[in-house]
């Protein structure tokens, strides 16, 4: 466990643990750096970093919850600790957070998994996989009404009917529900607006390292249908289905571990 202050005097949480080349994690909207839990075992080759975003996990809140505020972090996270030859996994909201930063990461970066994200949350004529707006605005009312049952249905929700097992689901609860942490309710509503805003699109044929997209099939909150669009647009992506949902990287732990190993030896090798 270790902390730094940004230069806006936030006070960000994250974790280090193990040795090798650089595995970067950034969780999505409304979790912490606990939702990475079970990819521990990856630590055996891998010097494993998470962050908890500000207002998020153990880092301090913030009058200025942005997508520019979040990049900017992991930019100072990636200075702080002089990080290279990075890979840079992103998940849901984390995919916008890591597109948003990569211009300023780019030298220190090898790669980048992007898994269960898109490009723009909110759907538009031009852009048919997001969300309907009035579904999204609708979220934001939920969770002005009711927070702890909105955001229970919303972690419930990431999963695909018939996972995870049984075995499997009292893993996450142990090792993710109960010790994770919500944000306070403003904060949740300030970043599921940056949700809401945010159209990374034109920053996607920028983007010149390899891309390891994952996606499950059956995700209905970033539909599979925004992966396959960033596939088509990111120059060196490779797109790997998975069944399950929106968190394969916690209901199918050693399936998702095993792609994050493969792409790590392919594009830096064992060591």
């Amino acid at each position: 466990m270790a902390f730094f202050e940004t230069s806006d005097g936030v006070t960000i949480h994250y974790g280090d643990l193990g040795q090798g080349g650089p595995l970067v994690f950034v969780h999505g909207w409304a979790m912490s750096s606990v939702v990475w839990s079970f990819q521990r075992e990856l630590a055996d080759r891998r010097r494993l970093i998470a962050m908890d975003l500000r207002g998020h996990g153990q880092s301090a809140p913030s009058e200025n919850v942005t997508l520019e505020a979040f990049a900017n972090d992991l930019i100072e996270l990636f200075t702080r600790l002089d990080l290279h030859d990075a890979v840079l996994v992103g998940w849901s909201m984390g995919v916008q957070v890591v597109l948003q930063a990569f211009n300023s990461l780019r030298p220190r970066l090898a790669g980048l998994v992007l898994a269960g994200g898109t490009p723009r949350f909110s759907a538009a004529a031009d852009y048919p996989h997001g969300l309907p707006p009035v579904e999204v605005k609708g979220m934001g009312v939920r969770l002005k009404r009711d927070y702890q049952k909105t955001m229970g249905d919303f972690f419930r929700g990431m999963f695909a009917e018939g996972e995870p097992d049984r075995e499997q689901y009292q893993r996450i609860v142990h090792e993710i529900v109960l010790k994770g942490r919500s944000p306070e309710p403003v904060v949740a509503r300030k970043a599921l607006q940056v949700l809401a805003d945010a159209d990374l699109r034109p920053l996607l044929s920028r983007i010149d390292r390899p891309v390891l997209l994952i996606h499950g099939r059956n995700d209905t909150i970033c539909r599979p249908e925004a992966s396959s669009y960033m596939a088509e647009m990111l120059p060196m992506a490779r797109l790997q289905m998975v069944d399950g949902g929106h968190a394969p990287f916690m209901a199918r732990s050693a399936e998702f571990n095993g792609l994050i190993r493969a792409f790590m030896e392919e594009i830096i090798g064992r060591h």
